[in-house]
């Protein structure tokens, strides 16, 4: 009879447990039009630079992005940094290199061949300096996320003083679109946080639509070679289809003049 209880205490938890999950992702997310969706959806080249200042700027002190290269920053599909101003940018990082002739470790400038600078040695060093929490690696976040660059563009404008009666612990957040409305990074984006070069104003608006613009790239480099290729996909099945539709019409009227 204990165990039959058990089992349904433990049934009941966890189907409020599944509730409370559904009920946080029905919070329907922000919407914003982004150049990338559709068929035909190329990145803004200018969101794509300045999303990568905004990463730069506010982001990377704590989120790494392990996969990717100073060199992807100049390549086509992407922000399109000119050559020389992807190797200025590179040169502005200090990486670990070696061993040398004496057998040493030594530091040097970045190079265009080397990844993104890590914020943090390692996984204890990112966790002691976030009061526990490990900030994850922004690479393929667009991608890994449910609800992609809607739920990340949501969760960076969905700081909000918490509802009556909800008290959050030290160190944690209420955000609207955060699954569990709990986060531990405090709000990083504020009216006129960075300078853009291209003289767009920097609302938190602006910011959260440049950098998730960014991340969605990092997450598929290849997002517009395979719009492309999808399109000519289509086009081919259409022609395909047409000759086939016109080459059997042509064989049926063949046999009903014989008949």
């Amino acid at each position: 009879m204990k165990n039959i209880f058990k089992t349904s205490y433990l049934i009941i938890l966890l189907l409020v447990g599944t509730n409370q999950v559904i009920a946080a992702e029905k919070v329907e997310l922000l919407k914003t039009d982004w150049s990338f969706k559709g068929l035909f959806g190329k990145f803004d080249r200018g969101s794509l630079q300045r999303g990568y200042q905004v990463y730069t700027e506010v982001c990377a002190s704590c989120h790494s992005m392990k996969y990717v290269s100073y060199r992807n920053l100049f390549e086509p599909g992407g922000p399109e940094f000119s050559e020389d101003q992807a190797k200025a940018i590179a040169a502005n990082f200090e990486v670990t290199d070696g061993p040398n002739s004496d057998g040493e470790m030594f530091t040097r400038s970045a190079k265009l061949s080397d990844k993104f600078v890590m914020p943090f040695a390692n996984v204890k060093a990112a966790q002691a300096a976030n009061g526990g929490a490990y900030p994850p690696d922004m690479s393929v976040l667009a991608k890994a996320r449910s609800g992609g660059v809607d739920y990340i563009y949501s969760v960076l404008l969905g700081y909000e003083n918490p509802p009556s009666g909800v008290i959050l612990d030290d160190g944690v957040y209420y955000n609207k679109y955060m699954y569990g409305n709990n986060i531990k990074m405090s709000e990083p984006l504020s009216e006129g946080l960075v300078e853009y070069s291209d003289g767009t104003i920097a609302s938190k608006e602006q910011m959260a639509k440049d950098v998730t613009t960014f991340l969605m790239w990092t997450a598929e480099p290849h997002l517009e070679a395979r719009h492309k290729m999808g399109f000519k996909a289509i086009l081919y099945l259409i022609i395909l289809t047409i000759l086939v539709y016109f080459s059997m019409k042509k064989i049926w009227s063949r046999i009903e003049s014989e008949v």
